[in-house]
């Protein structure tokens, strides 16, 4: 806290409850463990074993899976308060922040509510009414078309011609794209581009069932898509006796799924008249409804342009970079706020600069695949403080995760591991830091998306602050890798890859000697008379070399010098440059980690084990999840892109089309069974 609080009018909260999981709910612990807040901690079966269960002072199991049953309960969470004694709620951000039904039910129960009021939540986290809110108060705002939960799809196939009029002004003339977004929630969850006329009632049909099983609300609405703009948010924070602040706004651009993945502070690109308006416009919003708590205005920008985008009626996952700039503990104001304190007339002035990312467990190259699994190592180096801005006001690396080494990355929830935030003098020294940060980070088990984000930080467009919504996709960085590059995360390093081959192969011969019972101090393969030389087979690449009296000799590898090799660290000299290449082996994977770049590479048996055979032309189940719908028969024709089966998992929904046309063979599931990944889905016969 940078300013003397008032004593708070209400009585102080003794025992919080956080209804959520992961780092969210790590990072309230923290603040409370500071404020000598006793914690309370919800967990589900699928994490019965996580960290914020663990650090939790009290904790109470919520019986179930589904976020439907746990994590979306509000009747299941205030029983939870109720039992362990809580005397208030804090809902985080995601499942219930945004629900009005909660807001108001939490107080309803005796407990006090860390939010904004009911109405509030109602009125500003419906993104619709938001946005006629803003209207009214005038703000710009795009056009949009509400699909509620009782409007049809026959009824949307029959008002297209209004739809299209709503959005462009003519019927004969609309454009698009057009963007279907969830009301209630965020994320990216219940969010659809539509490029075609015919795909927009499938897409709202989509969005909907996405909206309904994330946020409990499937009401979605039709938007144009603003394509090159930048997405700009403004963080607000106001009191229950008239005082707003607006700490400054947060630059949003660098997203996948319309999620964000890239966060900073201050924006590279806007001009003081923009920002201006935009504070202004954020401070407006939240008079106009009695708004009390922490919360956030979005907007599109492009130029000196600016369209209201939504209000979030919570704290934000981007929220630790406004901290650092400001030097603010927002949730520790949160829970003064919730007492009845009042803030100081102005807020902090903002210093330096601070960039976030958000490090996911998921595959860029294989259309965003969520990941699951066990995270066998997480370790981020130069970590300066967790949950909290680098001590004493200081320029450093902040770590907000909710894993550590040895967590179960399950299918039931989102996949972002951790949040990893640079704070520094200027933009260019925060990025910096930030890059070589994410670039050193061990972090095996599991695909994330740890290159792409290194990539973008390091881009010459990034660098320059020339971003927008649909950055990815303008500088190639969301699409496939390069053919035999698929699982290594660097589809422009070959040589890489193959150097860490290397290194894994003498890792792994220098731990065959330790293990060995006689001659263990002779290398691996060594021979008086030269014979077959040593092989090491990955999926990703072959490696044959010859341990001499003159030393290393591996074939492709001409001027590699082996300096030393244990179990666990090789060092080689590469054209006369050394380099130490830190070897970790696990059942079915080996993770390379260099100065150079990390490499996950996938040992093959000399012998292999026989495999079950799939049909030719079987679709599988990419990972495990439900089946929500399966869209055609046996025996029907289907066209190259067409749905088969639509899953959901991670509360995403992930589609199933056919590779080519063809004829649906058989079709081996119904909506609601459980699938494993590889599970063949459907099986279709090419067209000769």
């Amino acid at each position: 806290m940078t300013a003397p609080v008032t004593a708070p009018a209400a009585a102080p909260i003794r025992r919080l409850l956080v209804a959520n999981r992961g780092e969210i709910a790590r990072r309230v612990f923290r603040t409370c463990r500071d404020l000598g807040v006793e914690t309370v901690a919800v967990f589900s079966d699928a994490d019965a074993g996580a960290p914020h269960v663990a650090e939790a002072d009290h904790a109470v199991r919520l019986r179930g899976v589904r976020p439907a049953d746990t994590y979306l309960s509000a009747e299941r969470i205030i029983e939870a308060a109720r039992v362990s004694g809580a005397d208030a709620v804090h809902p985080g951000y995601g499942f219930l922040s945004e629900n009005a039904a909660f807001a108001r039910a939490v107080p309803e129960a005796g407990l006090t509510w860390v939010g904004p009021p009911a109405g509030a939540v109602a009125a500003m986290g419906s993104k619709i009414e938001a946005k006629a809110l803003m209207a009214g108060a005038g703000v710009p705002v795009l056009p949009g078309f509400v699909a509620g939960p009782g409007y049809s799809m026959d009824d949307l196939e029959g008002d297209l011609d209004a739809v299209f009029t709503r959005m462009s002004g003519t019927a004969s003339g609309w454009a698009v794209p057009l963007l279907v977004k969830a009301s209630a929630g965020g994320g990216g969850r219940g969010m659809r581009v539509v490029r075609l006329t015919d795909d927009l009632p499938e897409a709202v049909e989509s969005a909907r069932r996405e909206a309904a099983s994330a946020f409990g609300d499937g009401t979605v609405f039709v938007e144009p898509l603003l394509e090159g703009a930048r997405h700009i948010e403004v963080q607000i924070l106001a009191d229950g006796h008239g005082t707003v602040w607006a700490l400054g706004e947060r630059e949003c651009s660098i997203q996948r799924r319309h999620q964000k993945v890239v966060e900073e502070t201050p924006s590279p690109a806007l001009s003081p008249a923009v920002r201006a308006r935009l504070l202004d416009a954020a401070v407006t919003a939240a008079r106009a409804i009695g708004y009390v708590g922490a919360g956030t205005v979005e907007f599109l920008v492009e130029g000196e342009t600016v369209a209201f985008l939504e209000m979030n009626t919570r704290l934000q996952v981007e929220h630790p970079v406004t901290e650092c700039v400001h030097g603010v503990d927002l949730v520790e104001w949160q829970l003064r706020i919730a007492e009845g304190a009042r803030l100081p007339a102005s807020p902090p002035e903002p210093s330096g600069h601070a960039v976030e990312v958000r490090l996911y467990a998921e595959d860029p190259a294989r259309d965003w695949l969520p990941q699951s699994g066990v995270l066998h190592r997480f370790e981020v180096p130069g970590v300066d403080s967790r949950f909290a801005p680098p001590p004493g006001g200081r320029y450093g690396l902040r770590l907000d995760s909710g894993v550590e080494d040895g967590s179960e990355i399950g299918v039931h929830y989102d996949p972002m591991l951790a949040k990893v935030v640079s704070y520094g003098a200027s933009r260019p020294d925060a990025v910096r830091r930030l890059a070589a940060a994410l670039a050193g980070a061990r972090i095996h088990g599991l695909v994330t998306n740890r290159d792409l984000l290194v990539e973008v930080l390091r881009h010459p467009a990034f660098l320059a602050g020339d971003t927008h919504t649909g950055f990815l996709e303008e500088y190639g960085l969301a699409g496939p890798p390069a053919t035999g590059q698929e699982e290594t995360g660097h589809q422009g390093k070959p040589e890489l890859v193959r150097l860490s081959a290397l290194a894994a192969a003498l890792a792994g011969a220098a731990a065959n000697r330790a293990a060995a019972t006689v001659q263990a101090g002779l290398p691996s393969g060594w021979r008086n008379v030269v014979s077959q030389p040593q092989r090491a087979a990955f999926a990703e690449a072959g490696i044959s070399y010859r341990i001499t009296r003159d030393g290393l000799r591996a074939e492709g590898f001409p001027d590699t010098v082996l300096v030393g090799a244990t179990p666990s660290l090789v060092v080689l000299e590469t054209s006369g440059v050394r380099h130490r290449f830190a070897v970790a082996r696990y059942d079915g994977v080996t993770h390379v980690d260099s100065p150079l770049g990390s490499v996950r590479l996938t040992p093959l048996a000399r012998l292999p084990e026989p495999v079950e055979h799939v049909v030719p032309g079987s679709l599988v189940a990419p990972m495990p999840g439900t089946v929500l719908r399966v869209d055609v028969k046996a025996g029907e024709a289907v066209g190259a892109g067409q749905v088969v089966v639509v899953l959901e998992a991670m509360k995403m929904e992930h589609r199933i089309a056919a590779p080519a046309p063809g004829t649906v063979a058989a079709v081996n599931v119904a909506p609601g069974r459980q699938v494993e990944a590889g599970t063949v889905l459907a099986v279709i016969e090419e067209r000769a």
